[in-house]
């Protein structure tokens, strides 16, 4: 079979909606998101100031100013999963992105685990960030702390902003769209007002992130490595914060010209929230009093920013976090609903008619958002019991996106060793091009198992000491085997068709794909077929 080849608006003469047909699908979602809502929804995902400021201490402590070219490694090797993600979001513009992709360049077994991996990674960075407010709302106001103990206040507080967040997901894009934008526009205000106050108030120059301040050799079971143990340990932090720019083509069938618009707004996601991270770095770093780790590992970029520019204007900005931390609880969550849709209509999820309804009047899909806020809220209530395995679990959310990337750049990257994209960039889609496709596409694969083996590596210094050190390890192996355990009783040589209601109308050609690969260690050969949405 070959791929069908489509020619980007401007020179088509199909509708979003007909392009969305010939993928098997009727146009079912409200599509009314333009470039700067498409850009806003990866932009927030990855809310520079919701990372900034809940994880700095965590890789300061780590790696000291070092931690500066951490964040610099780490959105060299993003950008070039972002680059083969736009190739992919200009060919296949379905809500889903990771699971739709993977669907197209992969297995049956091979879309069905980027999905589920995706899908728990989501939910559970949804609870992780949500309880990014228990270190900014008590700050700013101390009627914020309702509750004397700080699990549980922390617990109250993000359960709180899930609710919300969860509403709104229920009413609809368009009101989703309009409060992220909001947020977006303050968040960037708030990012530039930062820069420039920290710029006016430097107090060394930018050497300092030559110096790792005593980070690193003393680390316990680094021995000599130098430079190599606090540039992996700090690592983490940027990690944790650049993931997620795949949101914009979740909302794919939701964005007018998405072919166009969706690989432009990854790149500029990424891009812009990259930049201004650094320049973040880098200035706090510079207009900081004390580079003690100690102290900064503790108090973090909140003390940096009450210590240079005062209490009041420290807190007024602070009001800017809070906003851009619940803004980002309500992208993540936004792209969770998509996952779970766009899988739930492929009768992937049980109850899949139900979960991928969508309301007549809101043209959105209210079971996803709902099911979503709640499993997050079940899993915000595990701190109360234990803090530890809390910490562990979220610690984890981020390595399972990143094995769900790896099920996408992989199987691409087999794809393209067979010429993949047929088209070859000749309609006027975003390509990379032959020899730099397969480098570009090479390193993300590469960065993809460094940096995930880097995180879930058993460390003492991250997990906690004892049985916890190997908690990540183990937690991922029980997630893949739950899901092994249902796609192998419910999902395995099961056939799948579009639930009615989504179906594309009679007479709509389904578009081709070209035999999907396995992938290894995972998938059979015997298990690789088409797209199953064309069944």
């Amino acid at each position: 079979m070959t791929e069908r080849i489509h020619v980007v608006p401007g020179g088509a003469d199909t509708t979003d909606s007909d392009d969305l047909a010939s993928h098997g699908y009727r146009q079912r979602l409200n599509r009314s998101l333009g470039s700067f809502s498409s850009f806003a929804a990866g932009f927030s995902y990855i809310s520079i100031l919701t990372g900034m400021f809940q994880l700095f201490g965590f890789g300061y402590g780590f790696g000291g100013p070092v931690l500066f070219w951490s964040w610099l490694i780490v959105l060299g090797g993003q950008f070039c999963v972002a680059l083969v993600f736009g190739e992919l979001g200009a060919r296949y513009p379905i809500a889903g992105s990771v699971y739709q992709w993977s669907k197209q360049v992969s297995s049956r077994a091979g879309a069905w685990f980027a999905g589920w991996m995706m899908l728990i990674g989501s939910i559970v960075s949804v609870a992780a960030v949500a309880m990014a407010e228990q270190v900014v709302l008590p700050a700013i106001w101390s009627g914020f702390e309702v509750f004397s103990n700080p699990a549980v206040n922390a617990v109250f507080l993000a359960s709180l902003t899930i609710v919300l967040t969860t509403i709104i997901n229920v009413l609809g894009v368009k009101v989703m769209a309009y409060i992220n934008n909001v947020g977006v526009m303050a968040e960037l205000i708030g990012v530039i007002l930062i820069i420039v106050l920290l710029a006016v108030h430097i107090r060394r120059g930018p050497q300092v992130v030559l110096d790792t301040q005593g980070a690193g050799p003393g680390l316990p079971g680094w021995g000599t490595l130098g430079l190599l143990a606090p540039l992996l340990l700090s690592a983490i932090m940027p990690a944790y914060v650049m993931y997620g720019f795949d949101t914009a083509s979740s909302l794919a069938e939701e964005t007018k010209d998405p072919r166009r618009r969706t690989p432009i707004a990854i790149l500029q996601a990424l891009a812009a929230s990259g930049a201004a991270g650094a320049l973040l770095l880098i200035l706090a770093l510079m207009a900081t009093k004390t580079l003690s780790i100690k102290d900064l590992s503790a108090g973090g970029l909140p003390m940096i920013l009450q210590e240079v520019l005062g209490s009041t204007l420290g807190k007024i900005l602070l009001v800017d976090v809070a906003f851009a931390i619940f803004v980002c609880t309500l992208a993540i969550q936004t792209a969770s609903i998509r996952v779970a849709f766009s899988m739930a209509r492929d009768h992937r999820l049980p109850f899949g008619e139900r979960l991928a309804h969508v309301t007549e009047e809101r043209h959105s899909p209210a079971a996803p958002s709902i099911v979503s806020g709640v499993v997050a809220i079940g899993i915000l209530l595990v701190n109360l019991g234990n803090a530890q395995i809390f910490t562990l679990v979220t610690s984890v959310a981020i390595i399972i996106v990143y094995i769900a990337y790896l099920l996408v750049t992989f199987p691409v990257f087999r794809r393209r060793l067979g010429g993949w994209p047929a088209d070859g960039g000749r309609t006027g889609l975003f390509t990379l091009g032959r020899g730099r496709g397969l480098a570009i596409n090479g390193l993300a694969v590469a960065y993809g198992l460094f940096m995930t083996i880097n995180l879930i590596w058993p460390r003492e210094l991250i997990y906690g000491a004892g049985g916890y050190a190997w908690g990540g390890v183990i937690v991922i192996a029980v997630i893949f085997a739950v899901g092994a355990l249902y796609y192998f009783t419910a999902q395995h040589r099961k056939d799948h068709v579009i639930a009615a209601e989504h179906r594309a109308t009679a007479g709509a050609e389904p578009a081709s794909t070209e035999p999907a690969g396995g992938v290894a260690a995972v998938l059979s050969d015997d298990d690789a077929q088409p797209a199953p949405a064309f069944d």
